[in-house]
C-alpha cells in the first residue's frame, strides 16, 4: 500500500477518541482527557507496541502531511474560539484585586519552579544545541498554563460558574493564560527566528505591530461589520467567510514571524466583540467541527511524537520532579493569591486546584515546544503525561476543599458554558 487512505486514519482516530472520552466520563472526569489518553493508545507505546505491523501502514511517515494540514485546522480554528470567548466574567470589578493576585501569583511560581527544574532535566532532555535558557524559559511556560475552557466545564457541571469561586477562578485564569502566552511566544522567537538575538527583536517587532494592526484596525473594522451584518450575532455567510479570512491572515502572519499560527488566531479572536450571540453562534458553526473532528487528529499526531523511552532510567525520577513542580507551583501560587485577596484558606486552595487544570491548553503549548524543537519526544511524552495528570486531580482536589454542588436546573451560562458545547 502506497498511502493509507485520509478516511481510514479519521475512523480510526475518530473512534478511539470517543471511546477513551466516553470512558473517563464513565468515570466523572471530562472526556477531553480520554481524548487526549487517546493520542497515547494510537502512538507508539500502545498500538505501536501491539500491533507494530498494523500501525507503521495505518501512520505511514507519506500520509502524515494530510493529517498534519487538519491537525493545524483544527488548532487554528480553536484557538481562534478560544480567544473570542476570553472575556471578563460577571463581578470581575469586584474581584479585580483578587484575580490579579491569583493569576499573577500562579503564572510566576510555577515559572519559577520551571527555571528551577530546568539544571536537573536539561543535561538529559534538552535537543542538541538548545542552550539552557531557552530550555529553561519554555519550561517556565509549560509549567504555567491554565485551561481556561476546561475550568469553565469544571464549575458549569457543578453549578459554581456564578459564585466567588468560580468568578475569580475563571477571571484569573483569564490573566493568568495571557501572560503564560505571551511568554511562550517570546521564548519561540528566541529560537524559532534562527538568527539569534537579531532575529528575536525581528520577531519581537514583528508581534508587536501585528497586535497594534490587530487591536487598532481589524477590531474597529469587524466591530462595524458585526453591528452592519449581524446584528442578531448570528453572521451571514459573507460575514463569516470574512471572519475566516482574518483569522487565517493572522494565523498565517504569525507562522511567517516564526511563531506558531495558533498565536495568531488567538489575537484575531480576542479582538472581536465580546458578544455572547456571536460566541454561540461561532461554537455552533465552527468549534464542534473543530473539537469532535479535527482536535483528535491533533491528539493522534501529539501521540505519534511520543516515546516509551521517557520512562526508561531516570524517566521516573524527571516525570515526579516535573509533576512536583507543577503542581506545587499552580495550587500555592493560586491559594496564596487568593488568600492576599481576602479569601478563607479552603476556598483559597480550591481556586488553586482550578488553576491546576491544564488539559488541552497545555497539549498545545508543548506542542508548540516540540515543533521549534525546544523540546524532544522524551520531554514531551513526560509533559503530556503531566497535563493529563495535573487536570484528573483538579475534580478531586476541588471536591475535597469546596465539596461537590449540583447545577441548578435550567441554568446556563454564556457561550461554550453550556450542556451542549463541545467537552473538554
Amino acid at each position: 500500500m502506497s498511502h493509507t487512505p485520509l478516511l481510514l486514519q479519521l475512523l480510526v482516530i475518530l473512534a478511539v477518541a470517543r471511546l477513551c472520552g466516553l470512558l473517563l466520563r464513565y468515570l466523572g472526569q471530562p472526556p477531553v482527557i480520554g481524548e487526549m489518553a487517546a493520542g497515547i493508545v494510537l502512538g507508539p507505546i500502545v498500538l505501536g507496541a501491539a500491533f507494530p505491523g498494523f500501525h507503521a501502514t495505518l501512520f505511514a511517515p507519506a500520509s502524515l502531511p494530510a493529517l498534519s494540514a487538519l491537525s493545524t485546522l483544527g488548532l487554528v480554528l480553536f484557538m481562534f474560539i478560544v480567544g473570542a470567548e476570553l472575556r471578563a466574567p460577571d463581578g470581575v470589578r469586584a474581584q479585580l484585586r483578587s484575580a490579579g493576585w491569583v493569576g499573577i501569583l500562579s503564572v510566576l511560581l510555577p515559572m519559577a519552579m520551571g527555571i528551577g527544574i530546568a539544571p536537573w532535566l536539561h543535561p538529559t532532555l534538552a535537543p542538541a544545541g538548545v542552550g539552557f535558557w531557552p530550555f529553561a524559559l519554555f519550561m517556565s511556560a509549560a509549567m504555567s498554563i491554565t485551561a481556561f475552557p476546561i475550568m469553565a466545564r469544571i464549575l458549569k457541571e457543578r453549578g459554581m460558574t456564578h459564585t466567588r469561586i468560580g468568578r475569580l477562578s475563571l477571571s484569573a485564569a483569564a490573566i493568568a493564560d495571557v501572560f503564560a502566552w505571551m511568554m511562550l511566544a517570546l521564548v519561540v522567537a528566541l529560537i524559532g527566528s534562527g538568527e539569534g538575538y537579531t532575529g528575536f527583536l525581528k520577531t519581537t517587532l514583528g508581534l508587536v505591530l501585528l497586535c497594534a494592526l490587530v487591536f487598532g484596525g481589524l477590531r474597529p473594522l469587524f466591530g462595524g461589520l458585526l453591528r452592519r451584518y449581524a446584528a442578531d450575532g448570528v453572521p451571514s455567510g459573507m460575514m463569516m467567510a470574512a471572519l475566516l479570512i482574518g483569522v487565517f491572515a493572522c494565523a498565517a502572519t504569525t507562522q511567517w514571524l516564526h511563531l506558531h499560527p495558533v498565536f495568531g488566531a488567538f489575537l484575531f479572536g480576542a479582538c472581536l466583540p465580546r458578544d455572547d450571540r456571536l460566541l454561540k453562534s461561532l461554537i455552533e458553526r465552527l468549534e464542534h467541527v473543530a473539537v469532535i473532528v479535527l482536535m483528535p487528529v491533533f491528539f493522534a499526531l501529539a501521540g505519534l511524537d511520543t516515546s516509551a523511552d521517557a520512562f526508561v532510567g531516570a524517566g521516573l525520577g524527571a516525570l515526579a520532579l516535573i509533576l512536583a513542580a507543577a503542581v506545587l507551583g499552580k495550587v500555592l501560587g493560586g491559594a496564596a493569591g487568593a488568600r492576599i485577596g481576602g479569601y478563607p484558606w479552603r476556598d483559597s486552595f480550591a481556586v488553586g486546584s482550578l488553576m491546576n487544570a491544564r488539559a488541552l491548553m497545555e497539549l498545545i503549548v508543548i506542542k508548540v515546544g516540540l515543533d521549534a524543537g525546544l523540546i524532544g519526544q522524551e520531554l514531551f511524552t513526560l509533559l503530556l503525561v503531566m497535563a493529563i495528570v495535573t487536570t484528573l486531580m483538579t475534580g478531586p482536589l476541588l471536591t475535597l476543599f469546596a465539596g461537590r454542588r449540583q447545577p441548578a436546573s435550567g441554568t446556563q451560562g454564556p457561550g461554550r458554558i453550556t450542556e451542549t458545547s463541545p467537552p473538554r
